[in-house]
């Protein structure tokens, strides 16, 4: 649910309110009880949360071929370097 923020014009009483898209806007200041407003404010920014998405999610896994090692497309000098980790 979003996170609506409201300015009391009578107290300046600023505060918070977790609402439906679909639910009326407050109108009235629950401290003092006088007219409120919605303050247009800036949000911190897409946030992921769970385990995360990487790239080698849902990446074609790719066979090595014979001429392919270390990522390299050429036959690599150092292959019990570099291939056999």
């Amino acid at each position: 649910m979003p996170t609506y923020t409201y300015r009391c014009h009578q107290c300046g009483h600023l505060f918070e309110v977790w609402q439906k898209i679909t639910d009326e806007p407050i109108t009235t200041c629950p401290k003092c009880g006088g007219p409120v407003k919605k303050v247009i404010t800036s949000s911190m920014g897409f946030i992921l949360k769970g385990s995360g998405f990487y790239a080698t999610d849902y990446k074609n896994p790719k066979k090595k071929s014979d001429n392919e090692c270390c990522g390299k497309t050429h036959p690599c000098d150092h292959p019990k370097r570099c291939c056999e980790k």
